[in-house]
């Protein structure tokens, strides 16, 4: 039966085999608690979630609520995105992003896995009143930052993802058979940072968290801007507070505390509650009992990377224009999987998850929705939707980036792709020097007085041409590659501004 509402959850569940602590408990945990949710959730979209026998566990402890599964392949060692639903799975894909890191920084492991975005069509059957809707659901994962500015080094590639993205989700607003739209995941974005802009204005969706809280986005700058200070280190009291060892020095903002943190601005990751941003002898700690922290306590490193972006399809801006009828709005939204586990006491993963309900319904309808989900509030993390008035309708999200916008991001991908074009020439140049090396290594062998001497002379030219080699097939291959794609990112953003900065009536 199609819904009137709808239960949308988003989850980095932290799922690296071999090097997340805890994995296989606290993977099993969360299927437990997703089962345990109220209101049960209707598509789960998860991210960092290696190994198909992960989504395996969620799905044996979620069947009863979410039977329709798929993983998704990609990379060397997948993406690491998966989808549970609770209506049959008639259509998906994946699609790897264009810019995805650097194959010599293989310590990261962003390009190994390939990461991209997979594209899930789900059909609702239609009730006896309506027609069958169908969502599609985008989930992605974007590349981790790792250094703050001007240290990000893979910015570009992360405007770049967002910008493959958005063309893909504003496609799907536009398919007249297609009633909601919906981008999940961790975006590794800051509200209102570019790739936030990206997704909103040129992937013509909306913020879910933004459309109940619009003032929480000031609350919090965007990461760029944001400098942490270490404190000397000092002896801890009984009181255990992670987040007190850190100062955070942003003039003109407020700290929240990490109550407010989650509550307020819905910040899913570095939260002072969750117990892997804690220093080890704290978190050596839960071995024995679970540690309190204050909800007072200032949590100046807390972010909002996940999100849950929504727009209305083709489909359902057609039905709006009919009396009675509007389209998708938020009902709540927050901050979930807050709890730890319960016989280790950690957190069930590095992020909370983010939780929304969308609503259509008739206008009375909504209202009266919306008042349900206000009386609701046992739970403090899940807020209601305020007055219409204060929601801005999906209409009055800017068509274009501004001017400026676009121009920065043009000298982005300008600066980065000097950087490679130097790259390039660097490891070419090392192949050929390389190759001169274990040349003159294999001569000086005929001239060597010792056997120990020759040995070292053919291992030096093996091992060194090997590593040049190496080096010229990313620089030749690979580099090329990204600068092509490259060259294709800026095509698109440019003939986007050229339009952007049309007259009306050639837009």
């Amino acid at each position: 039966m199609a819904p009137h509402e709808l239960h949308v959850v988003s989850l980095n569940v932290w799922g690296i085999k071999w090097i997340s602590t805890h994995h296989t408990e606290r993977i099993r945990e969360i299927g437990r608690q997703l089962a345990r949710s109220d209101p049960a959730p209707n598509i789960v979209g998860l991210q960092e979630c290696f190994s198909s026998a992960d989504l395996q566990a969620v799905q044996e402890e979620t069947r009863d609520i979410l039977p329709y599964s798929k993983y998704y392949h990609s990379g060397v060692f997948g993406g690491g995105l998966a989808i549970l639903s609770k209506w049959p799975i008639e259509e998906s894909s994946m699609t790897g992003y264009a810019l995805n890191g650097l194959p010599w920084a293989f310590y990261r492991g962003d390009w190994y896995v390939g990461k991209g975005f997979s594209q899930t069509r789900i059909r609702i059957p239609a009730d006896e009143d309506g027609d069958e809707e169908v969502v599609e659901v985008f989930n992605t994962h974007l590349h981790a930052p790792y250094h703050p500015p001007p240290k990000d080094v893979y910015w570009t590639h992360r405007l770049s993802q967002a910008w493959q993205l958005a063309k893909q989700l504003r496609s799907a607003v536009s398919d007249s058979s297609v009633s909601l739209v919906l981008g999940l995941g961790d975006f590794n974005s800051r509200p209102l940072s570019m790739p936030h802009k990206i997704i909103e204005r040129h992937g013509r969706m909306k913020d879910a968290w933004l459309q109940l809280h619009p003032q929480s986005a000031a609350e919090e700058p965007e990461g760029s801007s944001i400098i942490v200070d270490i404190d000397p280190p000092r002896e801890r009291t009984s009181s255990i507070e992670p987040a007190a060892d850190l100062e955070l020095r942003r003039p003109g903002h407020h700290i929240p505390t990490v109550r407010a943190a989650i509550e307020d601005l819905g910040m899913t990751c570095d939260s002072g509650y969750n117990t892997w941003r804690w220093s080890k002898p704290v978190r050596k700690q839960l071995k024995k009992n679970a540690v309190i922290i204050p909800d007072e306590t200032p949590d100046p490193r807390a972010k909002r990377l996940d999100y849950v972006f929504y727009a209305d399809g083709a489909k359902s801006s057609v039905a709006k224009h009919s009396p009675g009828v509007q389209g998708w709005t938020v009902g709540s939204a927050k901050v979930g999987m807050t709890a730890t586990h319960p016989t280790l006491n950690c957190s069930l993963s590095d992020h909370f998850s983010v939780e929304v309900t969308l609503v259509r319904a008739a206008n009375n309808e909504a209202q009266s929705s919306r008042q349900s989900h206000s009386a609701d509030g046992s739970d403090t993390s899940s807020h209601s939707l305020p007055d219409k008035s204060t929601s801005p309708p999906q209409g009055d999200t800017p068509k274009y980036l501004s001017v400026s916008d676009y121009s920065s991001i043009l000298s982005h991908i300008t600066r980065w792709r000097s950087r490679q074009q130097q790259q390039r020439r660097l490891r070419l140049g090392h192949l050929v020097a390389q190759f001169f090396i274990a040349i003159g290594c294999l001569v000086s062998v005929w001239f060597s007085p010792r056997n120990f001497v020759s040995f070292i002379l053919m291992l030096v030219s093996t091992l060194g041409l090997a590593a040049g080699v190496l080096d010229g097939i990313q620089g030749g291959l690979f580099v090329s590659s990204e600068l092509n794609a490259l060259t294709e990112f800026e095509w698109d953003v440019s003939a986007v501004l050229d339009r952007a900065g049309a007259p009306p009536a050639f837009k």
